[in-house]
């Protein structure tokens, strides 16, 4: 994939470069131009671009109509929201990712239809207010599009689900298991197949939903 970052702050110098890693094309945006040269002598195989992401002509400069994802990891939400909307309205880009800084903000990059708002706050307090241990951080992390989230999620030893058939199980509305992944077995679950302690599932459901479906597979911790 083609993917284009705004902002070479800590969040996006580290995403750009994993992305790279993983065989991606990356082009990296940001506005400080002692940043910008700095990198460009470390970073060969990334293109760097110096100017400011919310101006079209520099999105332009990276070449954002060929992107299949613009991620904006600015420190203002205002300049993330008009990335996003630029990059999706003006070029077409199918997929925004945005980080949100104040958490109040939330609203208005879902009014303005950014597809993946990214708030690490208000994920972190969800785990805290669940109880939940470190292990379980990375199971809540979700791959959201629209108002569907997939969600991973390992079953420890007290799950109330534990040593349970998917039959007698209720989850909440508008939620299926998608997978189960036991060992080096990738179990497509039926009513009657059996949830064990250390299974990693794989479910879907509503955004809405993903506090009652923790509570329904790990319970309280």
């Amino acid at each position: 994939m083609y993917i284009v970052i705004a902002g070479a702050g800590r969040l996006g110098l580290i995403l750009a470069k994993k992305l790279r890693e993983d065989d991606h094309q990356v082009c990296l945006i940001d506005k400080n131009e002692s940043l910008c040269n700095k990198l460009a002598g470390e970073l060969k195989s990334i293109m760097i671009i110096c100017g400011d992401a919310t101006y079209p002509d520099i999105l332009k400069e990276a070449k954002i109509e060929k992107a299949n994802v613009c991620v904006s990891a600015a420190s203002h939400d205002e300049d993330n929201i008009i990335i996003c909307y630029l990059a999706k309205e003006l070029f077409g880009v199918q997929r925004t990712v945005a980080r949100v800084n104040d958490p109040k903000h939330t609203p208005l990059y879902k009014y303005m239809e950014v597809d993946n708002p990214v708030d690490s706050t208000s994920i972190i307090a969800r785990i805290v207010e669940e109880e939940a241990s470190f292990t379980d951080v990375m199971s809540l992390l979700s791959i959201k599009k629209g108002r569907l989230s997939i969600v991973r999620v390992d079953i420890p030893e007290n799950s109330p689900v534990a040593n349970k058939p998917l039959k007698d199980i209720v989850l909440p509305h508008n939620s299926v298991l998608v997978s189960i992944l036991r060992g080096p077995d990738i179990i497509i679950p039926y009513g009657s197949t059996v949830i064990l302690p250390g299974d990693e599932v794989i479910a879907a459901t509503l955004i809405d939903a993903e506090k009652d479906l923790l509570k329904s597979l790990i319970g309280k911790i």
